[in-house]
Order: C-alpha cells, then sequence, then structure tokens
C-alpha cells in the first residue's frame, strides 16, 4: 500500500462529511495526521482541485465531483446491464436498451448471450432511425418538430430492400403506432433479423426496450414482445424501476 495515497484519501473522506467545509486542523485530528502532514496533503490536493479553501475552510472540489458523478453513472450502468440480463434471461432473446438524447439515438445497453447473439450495427445505429424498430419507436416519442430535425440530419433511404422507402411513408406509419403499442420491423435494417421495441418511461426522455429474432424464429416474435413488456411492467410496478438518463 501507498501510505501517501492512504493519507490523501483519508483527508478526502474528512472533508467529504462536512458539507460547510472544516479547517485544517480538524481535518487532521478526523484523518489521523500530524498537522504538518495535513497540510502538505491539502495543499496537494486543492492544487490538483480536489480540495478548495474558501474562508479558511476545506470544501470537496470539482475533480471530486466529477469522480463522484463517474462513479454514479459506472453504478447505473452496472444497473441497467444487470436488469437487461433478467429481461434477456426471461425472454429468451437479445435485449437493447436505447434512449433519445440531444438529437441522437444513443443504444445504452445491450444484453445478449452466444446462442442468441444480438444484431450486428452495420450501419451507424443513430443515422439510421428510420430502419430499425428501436429507432422509429423513439421518433414515434418526439413531436413532428423534433423528429423533422432528425429527418434534416439524416435522411430516409432505403438500406434493404424491406427498408420504408421514403419519409412520407415512414411519417404515415409513425402516426399510426397507438401510444404503448410494439413496434416492429422485419428485415428493414438487417436481412435475416426481424426486431420489435416497446416505448420505455425514463424520466422526460423517450426511452425504449427492444429485442431481436433470426427470421426463421418469426413466429415467436409475438411472444417474446408480450412477455417483455410483461417483465418490464412487473419490474416497474414492484421495483420502482428507473433509469437515469
Amino acid at each position: 500500500m501507498i501510505g501517501s495515497v492512504q493519507r490523501a484519501l483519508r483527508l478526502l473522506e474528512a472533508a467529504g462529511s462536512h458539507s460547510g467545509g472544516a479547517p485544517a486542523k480538524q481535518l487532521a485530528r478526523e484523518a489521523g495526521l500530524p498537522l504538518p502532514t495535513a497540510y502538505h496533503l491539502l495543499r496537494t490536493l486543492t492544487h490538483e482541485g480536489y480540495l478548495r479553501r474558501e474562508c479558511g475552510v476545506f470544501v470537496l472540489g470539482d475533480a471530486a465531483g466529477r469522480l463522484a458523478r463517474a462513479g454514479l453513472q459506472q453504478k447505473r450502468r452496472s444497473m441497467i446491464l444487470d436488469s437487461l440480463a433478467h429481461f434477456r434471461d426471461a425472454v429468451g432473446a437479445p435485449v437493447y436498451f436505447a434512449v433519445y438524447r440531444e438529437g441522437e439515438i444513443e443504444v445504452v445497453g445491450v444484453s445478449d448471450t452466444p446462442g442468441s447473439p444480438a444484431c450486428e450495427e452495420w450501419a451507424d445505429f443513430r443515422a439510421t432511425g428510420y430502419a430499425h424498430a428501436i429507432g422509429q419507436c423513439l421518433l414515434g416519442q418526439l413531436d413532428e418538430g423534433a423528429r423533422k430535425d432528425y429527418y434534416d440530419r439524416h435522411p430516409v433511404e432505403a438500406i434493404t430492400p424491406y427498408t420504408v422507402r421514403d419519409l412520407r411513408s415512414l411519417e404515415k406509419r409513425i402516426e399510426a403506432l397507438g401510444r404503448m403499442q410494439p413496434v416492429i420491423e422485419r428485415q428493414e435494417y438487417a436481412l435475416g433479423t426481424v426486431c420489435a421495441a416497446i416505448p420505455i418511461t425514463a424520466g422526460d426522455a423517450a426511452a425504449t426496450m427492444a429485442i431481436s429474432l433470426p427470421l426463421h424464429q418469426e413466429d415467436r416474435l409475438l411472444y417474446v414482445v408480450d412477455r417483455l413488456r410483461s417483465e418490464v411492467g412487473a419490474l416497474l410496478s414492484t421495483l420502482s424501476f428507473s433509469i437515469s438518463i
């Protein structure tokens, strides 16, 4: 173990326990350090941005805040992946979670198995939202202005023989969707693959969970979608499942 690192961490922990900050002598005492050692480490931590001195007391700095946010984000991502693995095992198919963030489609997590692999991203998933179930489900949750902004940056064009051919046809399909109706797509993004997506409540953001199956298992699609909706609904109601974007 590196003693200086351990001592610096004790000081950070001590500073973090005081929302209004604490003077050097108090932090040294709480960390069990000689005052000269504490002063040396406090100066270093302040220089690196992990602490900030204000009116004679030390408070956590921006660098410490970034660490905390990164740790929280990692924890949330781990929770998302654990949930996706649960859904994957429950429905017997690859499961995807995606959101619409800052004008783009973002696949947050995917859970699959060697025996049931996820659909390979052969064309940029963000730019081809009109061609896959995830994108169509997300676009269907946006208002007309937000959808137009997306189409202006990512014009509709066929990427397989089954892709929707033009913007008018796509908008007609989206407008026909019910509020919580699943979106089903057959070989529009990837040949030999069928997909379905369901809208998910994730704060104020448009979000979706989806599954994919090989074409020869298309007869399972509706069953798997219903099972996914049931599993997601149970988790939402019993565990107050929410995903911070």
